[in-house]
């Protein structure tokens, strides 16, 4: 099977697992780990951060980071299609106990204009304003990456209003192979960062939240309330620092989503991607998109959707050139498909 539902799909490479089965292990909630301690450090320096936090999902460490920077009711304030809004189950009101605030712009990125217009000033018929949620790359947007120029203005009109920036990066990497720019300069002006292991980078799970060590010590307790405390991680964690050699090569996952998308424009599918593109590609259908997905399976490819009328394809490091032909190969044949047949 070709499978190009997510990055997330990717298993462990022969040398990951021998890094796992030969792992310096202790235990980490007594922050006894080694490994586990190399890979928060090793995380924190290469986003310039201080301090780093090991932790089993995106979704967790993005919550952390929303319980360590707010209080109950104060204001979070994050693009509508953000991932941390729309696909993390309302955690944010359910733990955090914040009032969520919607805001528009394109390719999942708001102004410093549309973010003031927000905020309201200080009274006690409104909730205390408190946060900022960015995402880079965006999914929703196609796999968006986004640059200083259009990321550093909300951050400065951020902290110029009192408010705490955090920065969903669980594809960070992707968006500085995109843009030729240091992952650490994306991120120079956030309080804290998550960055994931499990999607292009490799790894079999995890994530990192990094920032200043006071935020890290908060956000110590809010892992263990939510149960991500984890005893010897270090299994884990080598494969994270393997994960970590792979940022260079994500730069062909983006060569075969460009020639993905190419592909499926030649043979007449709406396929788009954003204005600086990563290793997604989306493809608007006229019907709905399960009869597309049933029948790509049929044929030896696995795709997924954003919505009932789009696909989402996501190329990784399973992927080779002869996959990207495959699926080319199938889409083809599947031209004008209604779900009963061309």
């Amino acid at each position: 099977m070709v499978d190009l539902r997510s990055d997330t799909v990717t298993r462990p490479s022969p040398a990951m697992r021998q890094a796992m089965a030969e792992a310096e292990v202790g235990d980490d909630v007594y922050g006894e780990d080694p490994t586990v301690n190399k890979l928060e450090r090793t995380v924190a320096a290469m986003l310039g951060k201080e301090c780093g936090l090991f932790v089993p999902s995106g979704t967790m460490a993005n919550q952390i980071a929303i319980l360590a920077h707010t209080e109950r009711g104060d204001e979070l304030f994050i693009h509508r299609e953000s991932h941390a809004y729309y696909y993390e189950g309302a955690a944010a009101t359910l733990w955090a106990g914040v009032m969520v605030t919607l805001l528009e712009g394109s390719e999942g990125t708001f102004s410093p204009d549309e973010l003031k217009s927000r905020v309201r000033p200080p009274n006690i018929h409104h909730p205390r304003p408190r946060l900022v949620l960015l995402e880079n790359t965006h999914n929703r947007a196609g796999g968006a990456a986004l640059g200083p120029d259009r990321l550093d203005p909300v951050m400065t009109a951020s902290h110029e209003l009192g408010l705490a920036v955090h920065v969903d990066g669980a594809r960070l990497f992707n968006a500085a192979v995109a843009l030729g720019v240091p992952a650490e300069r994306l991120v120079r002006e956030a309080d804290s960062v998550s960055l994931c292991l499990s999607k292009g980078l490799g790894a079999p799970v995890g994530s990192v939240l990094v920032g200043a060590p006071d935020f890290i010590e908060r956000a110590r307790r809010f892992r263990k309330w939510l149960g991500g405390g984890m005893r010897q991680a270090g299994v884990l964690a080598a494969a994270g620092l393997v994960a970590l050699g792979n940022v260079g090569r994500l730069a062909d996952d983006h060569r075969r989503a460009r020639e993905l998308r190419d592909g499926l424009t030649a043979l007449g599918y709406r396929a788009w991607g954003p204005s600086v593109p990563t290793n997604m590609v989306m493809v608007d259908l006229e019907g709905d998109a399960q009869p597309m997905i049933d029948a790509a399976r049929e044929r030896g490819v696995l795709i997924g959707a954003v919505s009932p009328h789009r696909l989402r394809l996501v190329t990784h490091l399973d992927v080779a050139d002869d996959d990207i032909h495959r699926a080319l190969d199938v889409f083809h044949a599947l031209r004008g498909y209604d779900g009963h047949g061309r």
